[in-house]
């Protein structure tokens, strides 16, 4: 067994006219984020970490944002394709969003058992405030910071 770690971050701005997705699963909110895909921030830091703690690029490089075939898709489906050719198996992942809103508590478990189930291993999903300061503090989109534990044979 060897474990490797890998670190993603990810950032989307607010967009009025799109559904919020986040870990997977649609949060109430009057704005969603804009993006190439269906810009769940959550899932985009957690396929980097993924792909990071393997030595295997960026989100980027597998779906590029040039590429029409990943307008509008599903992270989920996403993640399911970099977890297929994943040279290894999630032990873990802990990721934490941070925005000024909307508040995650009520959804929070909901993302963990939708990313648990996908990743078959424990998730655990912070959320954190910027303290009204930057960007994010503006209220002008949401940051997601990813850790993953891989277990490469």
């Amino acid at each position: 067994m060897r474990l490797r770690v890998g670190i993603g971050y990810d950032s989307h701005r607010f967009d009025p006219d799109r559904p919020l997705i986040l870990g997977g699963v649609e949060v109430p909110h009057h704005r969603g984020l804009a993006g190439h895909s269906d810009a769940d921030v959550l899932v985009h830091a957690l396929i980097d970490a993924l792909l990071g703690a393997c030595g295997q690029g960026d989100i980027g490089g597998r779906f590029p944002p040039s590429d029409s075939r990943w307008s509008g898709a599903d992270s989920i489906a996403l993640l399911e394709t970099v977890l297929a050719e994943l040279p290894g198996e999630p032990a873990n992942a802990d990721l934490t969003l941070i925005c000024e809103e909307p508040r995650l508590g009520q959804h929070r478990a909901a993302i963990e058992t939708r990313l648990g189930g996908v990743l078959g291993a424990l998730v655990s999903v912070k959320a954190t405030t910027n303290e009204g300061m930057g960007w994010i503090g503006r209220g002008e989109g949401v940051a997601a910071i990813a850790v993953a534990l891989v277990d490469v044979p």
